[in-house]
């Protein structure tokens, strides 16, 4: 069983930056896909980015050039740096921690960019 804490999420301005932060517990962080998903009110929970356990990442097309994905196996910490920031951002994040077909999800940190 895998337990996950997103926190870092807030208010920020369009243009600024954040970085979110999730802890693991209770496993070992390190076997496990890590991802950043974002859901709205009244859509479907989407992907923003992945990373494999060898550190090999992956981004949606908005996400790209924008934000970063990192991981640090020996904190169990997976990371969201988010620069350039719209409007558009503003959602509730999820961390997820797949393994195989299994998942777990965080409790969700919101990020709201408004002026």
């Amino acid at each position: 069983q895998v337990q996950l804490v997103e926190s870092g999420g807030g208010l920020v301005q369009p243009g600024g930056s954040l970085r979110l932060s999730c802890v693991a517990s209770g496993s070992n962080l390190s076997i496990y896909i890590m991802g950043w998903y974002r859901q709205v009110p009244g859509k479907q929970r989407e992907l923003v980015a992945a990373i494999s356990s060898g550190g090999i990442s992956n981004y949606t097309d908005r996400a790209k050039g924008r934000f970063t994905i990192s991981r640090d196996n020996a904190k169990n910490t997976v990371y969201l740096q988010m620069n350039s920031l719209t409007p558009e951002d503003t959602a509730l994040y999820y961390c997820n921690a797949k393994y195989w077909a299994i998942g777990w999800w965080g409790q969700g940190t919101q990020v709201t960019v408004s002026s």
